[in-house]
């Protein structure tokens, strides 16, 4: 192979693994690459730091060597990688689109998203802002604030984009305390009458919200058929094994 080539094919094997963990086979099948080119490159790329086995002979994973480059290169990228499978496996259970936020400055910045493959789709928010008390994720991503931040948030003209847009502070407030208290909010059409959605907070180890996470989908078929509770505690536990990983 020229290096150029092999450079490429790397990044090929690199990208399938940012799906999930997986044997020489599966990442052949996902890289569309030979099975004796994706044992070579995983040898070189295990070497490097860049991937590692999750135990002899099993399965190999993204390594800490590029998780540590990646977050060199932008903020929030560790927590891309580390979410993004999480992700994938919960838009392959659910069929809708699910996403990543963080809290940036006054609203909520949406870092990444795992599209699903629907005819109709509601559009990529990732690299977006959206104001806290429109979208379930702000007032997941408030769950820790101390009060004096959800004041700052809150005490102020807010926003209303929907007739369902909800603008009280004492609403929100209690609002808060229900992400807090059962893990999960879901918001109908209040930031768009399009979307219906439903967030979780990610605790990090000193019990603060790290981030969130979330699923939303058209008004008219999200949730749709599903039982809502259902659909919320399937995204509590993601962010529960999200939060476990990341500690």
């Amino acid at each position: 192979m020229s290096g150029v080539q092999s450079i490429r094919r790397a990044f090929a094997l690199m990208r399938a693994l940012a799906v999930g963990p997986a044997g020489v086979t599966e990442l052949a099948e996902r890289a569309e690459l030979p099975k004796s080119t994706v044992a070579r490159l995983l040898a070189a790329l295990e070497t490097e730091g860049a991937v590692e086995q999750v135990e002899a002979g099993g399965e190999y994973r993204l390594g800490d060597a590029l998780a540590d480059l990646a977050g060199a290169a932008a903020p929030g990228y560790n927590l891309v990688t580390a979410t993004r499978p999480h992700l994938v496996e919960l838009m392959s259970q659910i069929g809708e689109t699910c996403g990543l936020s963080i809290l940036d400055n006054d609203a909520v910045y949406y870092l990444d998203h795992v599209e699903a493959d629907e005819e109709v789709m509601v559009r990529s928010w990732t690299g977006e802002h959206i104001p806290v008390h429109l979208v379930p994720s702000g007032l997941a991503l408030l769950c820790s604030a101390p009060e004096d931040q959800v004041h700052y948030h809150l005490d102020r003209p807010l926003v209303r984009t929907t007739p369902h847009s909800i603008v009280d502070p004492k609403i929100i407030k209690a609002r808060i305390a229900e992400v807090r208290n059962k893990g999960y909010l879901w918001f109908f059409q209040e930031f768009d009458e399009s979307i219906n959605s439903v967030a979780s907070p990610v605790y990090g180890a000193d019990g603060s919200v790290l981030a969130a996470i979330h699923i939303h989908g058209p008004s008219f078929r999200f949730p749709g058929d599903y039982d809502k509770a259902e659909i919320g505690n399937l995204l509590l536990e993601t962010s529960q094994r999200l939060a476990e990983q990341l500690v």
